[in-house]
C-alpha cells in the first residue's frame, strides 16, 4: 500500500467516524484528480465511507469502476446493501458473486432478518448449508439465532441450536450469549440457565444476558445471587437488575439499589436514570426522586431527553405536577415519549383542560400521537364532558388507525358515556375486534350512569359469561345501578358474591352504595346498622347519602345521627347543615333551622353555591341563581316566566321542600324558578337549533323540584335535555327521564 493510499484511507477513515459526507466528497474529488487508477485499498475504503454514510449511489459507483474486485470489495457493497434495507440490489450482488466466505453469507442473511423477511432468511440459510460448513462462523449463528426470536420459532432456535452444538460452536461466547437471550426471551428460563452454567466460559454480556433474562421470568432471588457474584460490573449489569425489580414491582429494592450502585462508584447512564425514576414513581418516593433530580442536574443529563421524559413521568406520578412542568418547559429536544408524559401526567392528576390544550400543542409541533397518548386525552375529554373535543379526537384515532387500539376504543367507549351518547358508546363496543375487561367496564359504568339499571345488570352477566373477571370499578357501577332501580335483594347478592366469589375486598365506594341501596329504599334502620356493622366508619360522601335519604323520607331521628357523625368528621362540610335544616324545614322546625344557620355562621362554614354551566360556540357559559352578570338574564327570565305558565297548565306543581327559608310560598316558587340548571336550559331553548340536544352540567346534586320542571320543559318544548349533575346523567325527553322515579 503506497503512502498515499494510507493517508486518503485515515482521512476517509475520520469522514466515517465523524459522518462528515462533504469532507468525503471532496476527498474523492482530490483522488480522482491525483490518481488515474486508485488502488484496491483506496477504492474499497471509499465504497465503505459511502456505505457508512448511506450514500449507496457512490458507493457502488466506485464499486462498478474497479477493474477486479476482490473479496473483501463484493462483501462491502453487499454489507451496505444489506443494512440499508436495499434487498433487491443486496440479492443482485450477491449472485454476481464469483466467490463467497462467511462474511458474504452472513451480510446476507443478515439484511433479510433485519428488515423482517424471515422466510427468505431461512431459505438463504439453507443454500449456506449446502454450499459447505466452512461458511459458518459464530456471527452467522448469533444472526440466526436473532432470526428464530424475531421470527417467534422456538422450533428453528432449538434446530440452531443443535446445529451449533455439532460443528463445536458452543464454546464461543459470542454465540453462547444470544443463546441465552434467545430462550429467556421465549420464556424457557431453564432452557437459558442450562446454557449458561455449561458454558466453558463467560463474559460481562452472557452475565448481564442472564441476570435480565431471570428477571424477566420473575426469578428475582436467583438474579439477585447471580449479580451479586459477578466479579465485574458495568452501567447494563446496575440497569438491568435496577429495572428488572421496577417490573417485578420491587421498586422499594430498585431505589435501594441505585444507592448501592453510587456507594460503589459506578456511574449511573441514562438508561439507569430512567429505571430509578419509573421505581420513585411506582411509589412515589418524590424526596428520592428530587434527591435524583439534583444528582441529574450535575451530571448534565437533564438535557438528555430519555431522562427528561422519566422526570416529567417521576413527577406526576408522585402527583407534583407543577414540578413536571417546570422539567417539561426546559427541555430544549421533546419527542413524544415527552408530550405523551406530560399529557397523561395532566388526566391523571385532573388537570383535564392543561391536558387537552398540550395534546393541541403536541399536534402544531409536528407530532403525531401514538395510542396511549391519544387515548389519555380523550379520558380528559370525556373528563371534561366535552363531546366536541371528544368527537375531533375520534376523527383522528379512525385517520390515523389508532382506534384499533383497545386503548384507544376504551377511552372512546367512555367518552361517549360520560357525554351521555351511550349508543354511541354501545355502538363502538359493537364495532371492537376484541374486548378487555376496561371495555365492558367502561359500558358498563356508561349505562349506570345513564340511569340504565337493567342493561347494567344484562351486561355485567354477559361480562361474567364471556369468562372476563370484572374489578372493583365494575361492582361500583352494578351496585349504583341496583339501588337507583331499587333492587334491594340483588344488590346484598352482587356485594356478597364481590368478596366469595371475586375476592375483591370492598371499599368506601362500595359501602357507600350499599348505604344507598338501602336508604332509597326506605330501610332507613337497615342502613344504620350496615354502617355499624362496616368495618370502618363511612367516608363524608356516606353520611351524605344517608342523610339525603333521611330528607326525602323524613326521618329526623337517623338524620340527626348522620348529620351528627358527619359533622364530627368533617366540620367544614356544609351537607350536614344544609340536609338536616332540610329534614327540620320540612317538619315546620323553623327554630331548628335557625340554630343551624347561627352554626355554620358562627364555626364559619360556608354553602357551595350551586352552578350549571352550557357549551355554545365553543364558549362555556355559567349560570348561578344569585349572578346577575349575564347579558342574556332579562331573555332568559322572559322566557321562563312563558315556561312557568304552561308548565301550570301541565300540570306541575312546585316541591318546595327543598327551599330552606320561612318565607311566603310565592317566595319559594320564585326561589325555585332561577335554579342555576333552570337558567342554563332555558339559555339552550333559546340558542341552540332545535335539533340539537341541551346538555348542561351542574356542580351539585339536582333538587326533587328541578328534575319534576326538567319533565314539563322537554315536553311543552320539544327538546331532549341532558343534565349531568354531580351524581350522575339524567335524560329528559317526552315529559320522562331516564332514571324514572330513581333519580
Amino acid at each position: 500500500m503506497s503512502s498515499s493510499t494510507n493517508y486518503y484511507c485515515s482521512l476517509l477513515k475520520q469522514c466515517r467516524e465523524t459522518l462528515d459526507q462533504t469532507l468525503a466528497k471532496r476527498l474523492h474529488c482530490v483522488i480522482l484528480k491525483t490518481q488515474k487508477h486508485p488502488d484496491i485499498f483506496l477504492s474499497n475504503s471509499l465504497i465503505s465511507t459511502y456505505g457508512k454514510l448511506n450514500n449507496l449511489i457512490y458507493a457502488r459507483n466506485v464499486f462498478d469502476r474497479i477493474p477486479q474486485p476482490n473479496v473483501f470489495s463484493w462483501n462491502i457493497i453487499l454489507s451496505s446493501y444489506s443494512k440499508s434495507g436495499q434487498l433487491l440490489y443486496m440479492q443482485e450482488i450477491f449472485n454476481r458473486m464469483p466467490n463467497r466466505d462467511g462474511i458474504s453469507w452472513t451480510s446476507f442473511i443478515s439484511g433479510y432478518v433485519n428488515y423482517g423477511f424471515f422466510s427468505e432468511a431461512v431459505r438463504a440459510y439453507k443454500l449456506m448449508i449446502e454450499d459447505g460448513p466452512m461458511n459458518l462462523n459464530r456471527i452467522t449463528f448469533s444472526t440466526v439465532l436473532i432470526l428464530s426470536l424475531n421470527r417467534g420459532s422456538i422450533d428453528l432456535g432449538r434446530l440452531f441450536h443443535g446445529q451449533i452444538v455439532k460443528l463445536g460452536f458452543s464454546t464461543f461466547v459470542f454465540v453462547g450469549n444470544p443463546l441465552v437471550d434467545m430462550y429467556s426471551k421465549f420464556g424457557l428460563i431453564h432452557d437459558a440457565k442450562r446454557v449458561f452454567d455449561e458454558a466453558p466460559e463467560r463474559n460481562l454480556v452472557m452475565c448481564n444476558t442472564m441476570v435480565a433474562g431471570l428477571l424477566r421470568c420473575g426469578m428475582v432471588e436467583d438474579a439477585e445471587n447471580l449479580f451479586h457474584k459477578m466479579a465485574e460490573k458495568d452501567s447494563i449489569s446496575w440497569t438491568s437488575m435496577i429495572s428488572g425489580l421496577t417490573q417485578n414491582h420491587l421498586d422499594s429494592e430498585a431505589v435501594a439499589l441505585v444507592r448501592e450502585m453510587r456507594l460503589e462508584g459506578s456511574k449511573l447512564d441514562q438508561f439507569t436514570f430512567g429505571s430509578v425514576l419509573t421505581a420513585c414513581g411506582g411509589i412515589f418516593a418524590l424526596n428520592e426522586g428530587k434527591q435524583l433530580h439534583a444528582y441529574i442536574i450535575r451530571t448534565d443529563y437533564q438535557q438528555n431527553v430519555f431522562v427528561g421524559s422519566s422526570l416529567v413521568d417521576m413527577y406526576c406520578k408522585c402527583k407534583s405536577i407543577k414540578y413536571a412542568e417546570t422539567v417539561f418547559k426546559i427541555m430544549t429536544h421533546k419527542n413524544i415519549v415527552s408530550w405523551a408524559a406530560m399529557i397523561v401526567g395532566y388526566g391523571q392528576n385532573g388537570f383535564s383542560e392543561e391536558a387537552v390544550k398540550l395534546f393541541c400543542e403536541m399536534q402544531k409541533n409536528s407530532f403525531g400521537p401514538d395510542d396511549i397518548t391519544l387515548g389519555s386525552v380523550i379520558s380528559s375529554s370525556a373528563n371534561l364532558s366535552s363531546l366536541e373535543e371528544g368527537s375531533q379526537f375520534h376523527g383522528r384515532a379512525l385517520v390515523s388507525g389508532l382506534v384499533s387500539f383497545i386503548t384507544v376504543s376504551n377511552a372512546l367507549i367512555t367518552l361517549y358515556g360520560k357525554c351521555g351518547c351511550i349508543k354511541d358508546s354501545h355502538l363502538l363496543f359493537n364495532e371492537m375486534s376484541s374486548r378487555d375487561e376496561v371495555s365492558w367496564t367502561a359500558l358498563v359504568c356508561g349505562y349506570s350512569q345513564f340511569g340504565k339499571a337493567n342493561e347494567t345488570l344484562t351486561l355485567f352477566e354477559k361480562m361474567l359469561g364471556n369468562g372476563l373477571k370484572p374489578d372493583a370499578v365494575t361492582f361500583v357501577a352494578v351496585l349504583s345501578a341496583c339501588s337507583r332501580a331499587g333492587l334491594v335483594e340483588k344488590g346484598q347478592q352482587y356485594f356478597e358474591s364481590m368478596v366469595k366469589e371475586h375476592g375483591i375486598l370492598p371499599v368506601n365506594d362500595h359501602y357507600t352504595c350499599m348505604i344507598d341501596l338501602f336508604s332509597r329504599a326506605g330501610k332507613l334502620e337497615i342502613a344504620k346498622n350496615f354502617i355499624i356493622e362496616m368495618p370502618f366508619i363511612p367516608d363524608a360522601v356516606g353520611w351524605i347519602t344517608l342523610l339525603s335519604s333521611c330528607r326525602v323520607h323524613a326521618n329526623v331521628e337517623i338524620g340527626k345521627w348522620a348529620a351528627d357523625s358527619l359533622l364530627e368528621l368533617e366540620p367544614q362540610n356544609p351537607a350536614g347543615y344544609l340536609l338536616l335544616s332540610s329534614i327540620y324545614a320540612a317538619k315546620g322546625k323553623w327554630d331548628h333551622v335557625a340554630q343551624l344557620r347561627r352554626g355554620m355562621r358562627d364555626k364559619g362554614v360556608k354553602k357551595e353555591p350551586g352552578c350549571s354551566w352550557i357549551k355554545f360556540r365553543n364558549k362555556v357559559y355559567i349560570f348561578s341563581a344569585d349572578d346577575q352578570s349575564s347579558p342574556y338574564l332579562d331573555q332568559i327570565h322572559a322566557e321562563l316566566e312563558k315556561l312557568n305558565a304552561k308548565m301550570i297548565e301541565e300540570g306541575y306543581m312546585p316541591d318546595m321542600s327543598s327551599v330552606l327559608h320561612e318565607v311566603e310560598d310565592l317566595e319559594k316558587i320564585r326561589m325555585l324558578r332561577y335554579h342555576s340548571e333552570r337558567l342554563a336550559i332555558v339559555f339552550g331553548l333559546i340558542f341552540l337549533p332545535p335539533s340539537l340536544t341541551i346538555r348542561v352540567v351542574k356542580n351539585l346534586r339536582v333538587c326533587g323540584d328541578c328534575h319534576n320542571a326538567t319533565k314539563y320543559i322537554s315536553k311543552i318544548a320539544q327538546r331532549e335535555i341532558l343534565v349531568r349533575d354531580a351524581v350522575r346523567f339524567h335524560f329528559f325527553k317526552d315529559g320522562a327521564c331516564s332514571c324514572g322515579d330513581f333519580w
